[in-house]
Formats: structure tokens, C-alpha cells, sequence
């Protein structure tokens, strides 16, 4: 990759790009407010779980999706890929923070990116259009294709914003110090970079998250009288 690109990474991946992902904790609250999960050890295999059955079979195989079709400049490909990410993902929260955060990140770029091709402004049109929702994960991977970064550091990128998010979340909900997060964070290198080898070869019609516990809790979440997360 180019210096460009790799700058363009950083900043992807980076926890004061404001897409609003602050926001969510993906049913982590749920699981706090269950009394579900007590320390770095019980958050530690959750993580583990989002990424091995949600993260990987799902949003890697949409972005690998949209990435390929972006650099073919098939913008109906990015769309379905779009559409079959929504379709499997469950919980009404996480379908709605998925878009709220990819249609943050779609106009930021909008607004940094120089679109020779147009095709960031006519994924963006389909999208206000709603004939494509939108979601984060293909946001991320139309973008980070226009801006020169490889597949799989899109990926790994993804599922290190993924982390560092619930992170995040964990330290507002949790006894969880930085070092111990941090701890977290690092325990987890193997397993991020295992989801993504996994996803390598999956095909969008072949997306299927199962995580029926993480379902159930942000289910719950959504009828819950007091929250911190929208989701």
C-alpha cells in the first residue's frame, strides 16, 4: 500500500473518526446489566464470540464484497451485498446502528474524498434513495477500496474498530482499567486475524451469523427503561 493509503487506514481505524460508533456496545450492556459477564476474562470470550460468529460470517464477507465490487466499479454488487448484510442481521438495533454509523462515515467521505468516478456519490444517492441501507461495514469497504487499502487490511481494520469499540463500551459498564483492556485488545490479535483468513473464501449468500444468545440479550436491550447504548 501507499503512504497515502496506509495514512488513510490509521485514520479508519481510529476512535476520533466520528461515525458515532461510541454510541453502541452491540448488547454488551445487556450482558452487563444481566450480570452476564464479571471482568476482563468473561468480556475477553464474548469478544471472541462477536468476532468468530457475527463479525467474521457477516460484516467481513459484506465488505470483502463491496471492496472487490468497488474496485470493479460494479456499484449492484456493493448494493446486494448491502442488502444480504441486513437481511441476516436480527436485532432491529443492530440493523439501525449499522446504518447510522455508515451513513456518518458515507458523508464524512463525501465530504474529504475526491470522487473522480462518481461512484461514492451514486452509492451515497441509492442510499438516500433507501435502495441500499447503507451499513457500516460496506461503507467501510467501498471506502477504504477508494482510498487504496488492501482487502484484508480492510478487514483486519474492521475487527480492530470492532473491539477497540466495545471496548470502549466495557470500560463505561465494567471494573475494566486501561491496561486490562488493553490486555483484551491484545489477547484478541490472533482471533481477529483467524476470522479474517476465514472469511477469505465465503460468499455473500453464504453470510450466516449465529450468535443466538448475543440475539436474545439485544432483544431484550431494545425494551430496556434506561440505556447508555442505543444498542
Amino acid at each position: 500500500m501507499s503512504d497515502d493509503a496506509t495514512l488513510s487506514a490509521f485514520r479508519l481505524a481510529d476512535s476520533f473518526l466520528p461515525v458515532g460508533t461510541y454510541t453502541v456496545s452491540y448488547g454488551l450492556e445487556q450482558f452487563a446489566q444481566d450480570d452476564r459477564i464479571d471482568g476482563a476474562d468473561d468480556l475477553r470470550a464474548l469478544l471472541s464470540t462477536y468476532l468468530r460468529r457475527q463479525v467474521g460470517p457477516a460484516e467481513l464477507v459484506a465488505l470483502r464484497a463491496a471492496h472487490a465490487a468497488t474496485l470493479a466499479g460494479d456499484l449492484d454488487a456493493a448494493c446486494e451485498a448491502d442488502r444480504r448484510l441486513r437481511a441476516v442481521t436480527l436485532s432491529a438495533e443492530f440493523r439501525e446502528s449499522a446504518q447510522q454509523s455508515g451513513d456518518r462515515l458515507l458523508s464524512l467521505q463525501r465530504d474529504l474524498r475526491t470522487d473522480e468516478d462518481g461512484l461514492l456519490e451514486r452509492y451515497a444517492a441509492r442510499a438516500d434513495a433507501d435502495e441500499t441501507p447503507g451499513n457500516y461495514a460496506v461503507v467501510l469497504g467501498v471506502t477504504t477500496a477508494l482510498a487504496g487499502v488492501d482487502e484484508r487490511t480492510a478487514c483486519l481494520l474492521c475487527c480492530h474498530g470492532f473491539v477497540t469499540g466495545l471496548l470502549g463500551a466495557a470500560q463505561r459498564l465494567l471494573s475494566l482499567g486501561h491496561t486490562d483492556a488493553q490486555r483484551v485488545l491484545d489477547d484478541l490479535r490472533s482471533e481477529m486475524v483467524a476470522v479474517v483468513e476465514d472469511s477469505a473464501d465465503t460468499d455473500i449468500e453464504e453470510m450466516a451469523p449465529f450468535a443466538p444468545l448475543v440475539d436474545v440479550l439485544a432483544a431484550e436491550h431494545e425494551r430496556a427503561e434506561r440505556r447508555l447504548f442505543a444498542s
